[in-house]
């Protein structure tokens, strides 16, 4: 029989799913790992499974309001768990069986927040938030003439992206490529790699032209 990985057209045939991830996701840890495994389909049925639901849950929110989905949601869960407790106590009435709470396991693990876990999360979610402000004040206050270039130019095209889409088809665009690209740029990384370089370069090339034509302009130390 052959290997349902080499089948796949999602997993990579030069990497096996066992393959370790990539350093970037080893330096931001677990987490990052994770994500990454899912967009790269290491594991098919679960990366299926995340790419499925959540892309129906996208949908849902493009057609309904978003009161709605959560409505339903909790209402199909509520109708699975409620059903499930009746079909269990209805099965111990019958048997005489004295199995208890068909959930009971699940009621008895700790879901609380400790004050640690909460401080780490705080820290961290601290130094993006600062990371961020120190951005916006460098764009806006054009720190770089260059960057605050790129930025205005960026919202003026992302402009007539929002004339054409609207938040939520963004947001399934996006998952769709963030589904399909990563295992796409695997298995072409070399040829990617090398237009990739070429873009840059001639990028680089017409940032520089720029600044020597802008009088005054700072020129950026090199990378």
């Amino acid at each position: 029989m052959a290997d349902p990985a080499a089948q796949s057209p999602f997993v990579s045939s030069s990497s096996a799913p066992s393959e370790p991830a990539g350093p970037a996701c080893r330096r931001h840890g677990a987490p990052a790992c994770a994500v990454h495994d899912l967009i790269f389909w290491r594991d098919v049925r679960k990366s299926g499974a995340v790419f499925a639901s959540s892309l129906l849950l996208l949908l849902s929110l493009a057609a309904f309001s978003v009161v709605s989905v959560v409505a339903y949601l909790v209402l199909a869960l509520l109708s699975v768990t409620i059903s499930f407790r009746v079909y269990k106590s209805v099965i111990q009435a019958v048997q005489k069986s004295e199995e208890g709470h068909p959930f009971r396991a699940y009621l008895e693990l700790d879901v609380t927040l400790s004050p640690e876990a909460f401080q780490s999360h705080a820290t961290a979610a601290m130094a993006h938030v600062n990371h961020a402000l120190r951005l916006l004040v460098r764009l806006f206050l054009v720190e770089d003439l260059v960057d605050s270039l790129k930025l205005a130019v960026a919202m003026w095209l992302m402009t007539y992206v929002g004339a054409v889409f609207n938040g939520i088809t963004l947001l399934i665009l996006a998952e769709l490529l963030a589904f399909t690209l990563p295992p796409v740029y695997e298995k072409n990384k070399v040829q990617i790699d090398h237009y990739v370089g070429i873009a840059r370069e001639q990028t680089k090339s017409l940032i520089a032209k720029v600044q020597a034509k802008l009088p005054g302009l700072a020129k950026k130390k090199p990378e």
